[in-house]
């Protein structure tokens, strides 16, 4: 059961979160040192083509420092930055953090749940890389401890253009990994990435019609962005023209497009991502921030008279 804010035009995660917990609900990023099924040769190598998480992660999050320490040194941040924080949770953000034996997870996973700031937690993942053992003991947790997501990087739902972006998994991957984990009565969260090559803007608007039918909670959505040290920047510094990357007007305009068709019950956590810009070789938005990209699409929708799911037809 969902409620909104009634004077806002889509179903903002962080209102169901003050909802539902009586306050905003801040993540702590951790970096636990993981990898990925197609960085290390278990399903390939290279990586996807546009990752390189040194331009997201935090300057704390360092594998060779303990969980416990990141975290310590996150609070200290997060604390003066949101001090109207009524919960933290440890999110386990970098690279593919259900890629290890089980036994390594519950020890990675209890360090981060035994702080005693920290009041649940978040499994950054791909949908290839967790198994019904995975999954039942992340479940397991919800009964210990107030909040348990796990957040699926789907990137797109065509096959080409995912093997294309080497992800080194499908579209039907997705799926499976998305309803066996909601199956569970496991939280459910995804991450689109909008611009990716070989996608015109019809293209990437009807996926809509295709994540309305997952079995999502909430979505987080991002422009493409191109990342210094990634082989998608090579690519994009040899053949520019390959690539048809958003303006910021021109990305306010089709996120209006997708939230109208978009599923009234999925939570939109964010709209927008931000790489810092001595990271980005593309189109720069310059400084603005996700929260502000936020404020500007509502401005849209109420000037269109639009809201999330005007569109939508179930079945």
């Amino acid at each position: 059961m969902y409620l909104w804010n009634t004077t806002r035009r889509l179903n903002a995660w962080s209102d169901q979160c003050r909802l539902r917990y009586g306050g905003r609900i801040q993540k702590v990023s951790v970096n636990a040192g993981f990898s990925c099924p197609n960085r290390d040769g278990t399903v390939g190598f290279g990586g996807c083509t546009f990752c390189n998480n040194e331009g997201f992660s935090p300057s704390y999050c360092k594998p060779s420092t303990s969980i416990t320490r990141q975290i310590d040194m996150g609070l200290s941040f997060l604390r003066k930055r949101y001090p109207r924080t009524s919960m933290f949770v440890a999110y386990f953000q970098a690279y593919t953090n259900t890629h290890a034996p089980l036994e390594q997870l519950k020890s990675l996973y209890g360090e981060a749940l035994s702080h005693p700031d920290i009041s649940g937690i978040v499994i950054g993942t791909r949908p290839d890389a967790v198994d019904e053992d995975i999954l039942g003991y992340i479940a397991s947790l919800s009964h210990e401890t107030s909040y348990v997501k796990v957040e699926y990087g789907l990137e797109s739902c065509y096959d080409d253009t995912l093997h294309r972006i080497n992800r080194g998994h499908s579209f039907a991957d997705s799926r499976r990994a998305l309803e066996m984990t909601a199956d569970k009565g496991i939280a459910v969260g995804g991450h689109l990435l909008f611009g990716l090559p070989g996608e015109s803007r019809e293209r990437m608007l009807d996926q809509v019609h295709l994540i309305n039918q997952l079995p999502l909670n909430s979505i987080k959505f991002h422009q493409l962005q191109i990342v210094s040290g990634t082989a998608m920047a090579q690519q994009y510094r040899e053949h520019p023209e390959a690539f048809e990357l958003f303006s910021l007007d021109d990305y306010l305009s089709f996120m209006v497009r997708f939230i109208g068709h978009l599923r009234p019950d999925i939570m939109v956590e964010r709209i927008s991502g931000e790489v810092p810009l001595p990271y980005n070789e593309g189109i720069s938005w310059g400084r603005i921030r996700a929260d502000q990209v936020m404020v500007r699409l509502e401005e849209l929708l109420a000037k269109g008279n639009t809201w999330q799911g005007k569109y939508y037809e179930a079945g």
